[in-house]
């Protein structure tokens, strides 16, 4: 059989049929911007501090009956403890003035026995004021976007197999069904534990619909549009959706309504069932070829062009389906060979790092100097020239120099941090930033460059178990940014390391710009045999 994209050449690259597929694909990734980030207002922390009991103590005691700790050399109230209430109650019945009759550092401290006061300068409710996610139960705070990444990396192994099991189309729409059904649900969650195990299902739905949608529309669009497509589109409506999110939580300031607010769009798209057709690619690989027919005569139309009588030839078609099942092949191609296992090894540690800074800077604008809402808004709004900026290094510049320059200028940023004075904190959150800026660049080059390393007979595979390794980083990312209450540099500093690693392990990969797509596994070990010491110093440097 002809090459698909020669075969269906009669239908153009951007007629009506290619627009409507190109941006309802688009449009479909929006509420992924909501699902992936709306933690940050959901479980953000509030300002607290111990409850006081009302027991009849004089408005100076109960100001004073909150300890002062120094914290990364700053005085803050204790957040977890208390003096002791009864014998502040004692000097308080006495008359005694605290800090100058009394002082306060002699009176033993204890847990907050009565709960927590929540500060709602900012938030009415989020789940760590509702389920007092604080002191000894703070570790849940970080663990719920855990959970939700957990969900990720579970749906990134699933939806490749379904989708290539039951076609593309149906688990598109299944899998944002899940999204948001079980975003709604979650507002009904009694515990912290049903949220948890909520998210989980919802992160799954997320990943599942995002890939879906990422290779139905690789498949059906060609040329041109389908890179624009898939480096530019889909990111770009992510990050629309990314934006809206701050906009939302701006004007609904309690977690069970912004959950409703965040899941009623997804009832918009269900009238797209109607408008996105199937894959003919996939249609073929499972011999429906009339189905495969059918759409393409349609697209036909609608493009108003005249279809050729026999588009796909039955006989070769089975030809070409039987060769193909003669050889299997599956995860352990990845490391069947020592430069495929080396390219393998270098593509899951930068994946990891993207994820990781990705998510862990993201996540973090909430505890950023300023707005909370205003922070996140332009932490999404940067992603927008970050992703046309990679569009156009993957259409004029060499891709290990595009992706080593962007985790480069990310590693630089994150450094350059800890040499920031604590009395500038713009400045640092103007550089973190310039770090998210570098690393949403790298991460929205990495798709299709992995893409183009590998050959045809095990590219999703390779982009599936890169995919899966980069949701480690974003499940380990949560806990990333609370290592600063261990040395407030330490989340910056060690992704900064990773971020400079990734960018010198990159430049050993294979280059692949303007380059023809290997379509076996032989040709990707034979395509840089050409150049001349290649492999002999990918060797050395770094085995």
């Amino acid at each position: 059989m002809k090459d698909y994209e020669e075969t269906t050449a009669f239908l153009g690259q951007w007629g009506c049929f290619q627009q409507i597929v190109f941006f309802l694909l688009c449009a479909s990734t929006v509420p992924n911007g909501f699902s992936a980030f709306s933690v940050i207002f959901l479980a953000d922390i509030p300002e607290h501090h111990c409850q006081i009991p009302d027991v009849n103590l004089s408005e100076t005691w109960m100001a004073a009956a909150i300890p002062t700790h120094l914290v990364h050399g700053e005085p803050q109230k204790s957040r977890c403890s208390r003096y002791k209430i009864s014998v502040i109650r004692n000097y308080s019945n006495e008359g005694f003035t605290p800090g100058r009759e009394v002082n306060l550092t002699d009176i033993e401290e204890e847990p907050c026995m009565q709960g927590w006061m929540y500060s709602q300068a900012i938030y009415q409710s989020t789940l760590v004021s509702e389920f007092d996610l604080v002191c000894s139960q703070q570790w849940k705070q970080p663990f719920t976007s855990s959970v939700y990444f957990l969900g990720v990396l579970c749906g990134s192994f699933f939806s490749g197999q379904l989708s290539d099991r039951f076609g593309r189309k149906p688990v598109l729409f299944m899998t944002m069904m899940v999204q948001t059904i079980f975003t709604f649900v979650q507002i009904f969650s009694p515990s912290w534990e049903a949220f948890a195990v909520l998210s989980f299902i919802v992160g799954l739905g997320q990943i599942s619909n995002y890939v879906a949608a990422f290779v139905l529309g690789t498949e059906i669009l060609t040329g041109p549009v389908r890179v624009l497509y898939s480096s530019l589109g889909v990111c770009i409506f992510f990050a629309f959706g990314y934006m809206l999110l701050p906009l939302i939580a701006f004007y609904i300031r309690t977690w069970r309504m912004l959950l409703i607010a965040l899941s009623v769009p997804g009832l918009i798209y269900i009238p797209l069932w109607w408008y996105i057709p199937e894959s003919p690619r996939w249609l073929i690989s499972q011999g429906k070829v009339e189905a495969a027919e059918a759409i393409l005569r349609k697209a036909a139309r609608k493009n108003r062009i005249t279809a050729p009588e026999v588009i796909f030839k039955q006989s070769e078609v089975h030809l070409e389906l039987s060769l193909i099942m003669k050889v299997k092949h599956n995860v352990l191609d990845l490391i069947a060979t020592s430069n495929i296992r080396r390219t393998t090894l270098i593509l899951f540690l930068v994946w990891m790092t993207l994820s990781m800074g990705y998510f862990g800077l993201s996540l973090n604008t909430s505890r950023l100097h300023g707005d909370p809402y205003l922070n996140c808004f332009i932490s999404a709004a940067i992603e927008v020239p970050a992703y046309v900026i990679s569009w156009l290094a993957l259409r004029y510049f060499p891709r290990r120099m595009s992706a080593s320059a962007s985790m480069m200028l990310g590693g630089v940023a994150m450094y350059s941090i800890t040499l920031v004075p604590q009395d500038m904190p713009s400045v640092s959150m103007a550089l973190e930033m310039v770090g998210k800026f570098g690393i949403a660049i790298g991460t929205a080059l990495m798709f299709p460059y992995t893409g183009e390393l590998y050959p045809t007979v095990i590219r999703n595979t390779a982009v599936g178990a890169c995919a899966m390794v980069s949701r480690i980083g974003s499940t380990i990312a949560p806990y990333l940014i609370h290592l600063n209450a261990y040395q407030k540099n330490l989340p910056h500093i060690l992704l900064g390391t990773l971020c400079a690693l990734s960018a010198m392990v990159t430049i050993f990969l294979p280059e692949s710009f303007r380059q023809p797509l290997p379509e076996t596994i032989d040709q990707m070990l034979k395509r840089e045999s050409g150049k001349k010491g290649f492999y002999d110093n990918y060797d050395t440097f770094l085995f």
